[in-house]
């Protein structure tokens, strides 16, 4: 083999390497995509929806160790978010955030109620919210725990979430939902 074609195939080698741990980089710390496997968010995400996750607004875990990047900012009631399923350490979820550390949480009349005030948002008057679950009873109010959220489904009669299950520790938390991608008839920023 001549010096020329070691230097071409090496660069080549050097190319894919740098490649691949760059993707790595990205996809660990600034942005990963996942795909939408049921309808518990419908209307605004569907089944097969493929979405790109903003991983370092809220700080992303360094691999292989119990250290978190600085957070851009906390978490805000109404981002869509993805995390670790609390009782699955092997499942990625997505719900909207509903209540935040330290508030009381209520769904009344198909409305949700923090702190003894509906939340009058207009992404959760289009949902009528239901009464099921643990942490969901009719006349049930719920305090998020310190560092914990509270997350609902956007389809609420068919979505396993907080109040089944109940709340999503900060350090599960994986990112803000940002844009669906494809298909491409339904590309849009994820609100």
């Amino acid at each position: 083999m001549s010096l020329k074609k070691k230097s071409v195939l090496r660069d080549w080698i050097e190319s894919i390497v740098i490649a691949f741990l760059l993707a790595m980089v990205i996809r660990t710390f600034v942005v990963q995509a996942f795909k939408i496997p049921t309808g518990s968010m419908r209307m605004t995400l569907q089944e097969g929806d493929l979405i790109l996750v903003n991983k370092f607004i809220y700080g992303a875990k360094v691999p292989l160790l119990n250290f978190y990047l600085p957070a851009l900012r906390e978490p805000k009631r109404g981002e869509v978010v993805v995390f670790i399923y609390p009782e699955d350490k092997n499942k990625d979820f997505i719900k909207r955030l509903i209540g935040l550390p330290g508030e009381t949480v209520e769904i009344k009349g198909g409305s949700i109620y923090i702190n003894d005030l509906p939340v009058e948002e207009p992404i959760f008057k289009q949902i009528y919210y239901y009464n099921r679950g643990d942490f969901a009873a009719e006349g049930q109010k719920i305090v998020v725990p310190k560092d914990s959220y509270f997350v609902l489904g956007d389809n609420s009669l068919s979505s396993k979430d907080s109040r089944y299950w109940g709340f999503v520790p900060k350090k599960n938390l994986l990112g803000q939902a940002m844009v669906i991608y494809w298909p491409i008839h339904r590309i849009r920023i994820i609100k």
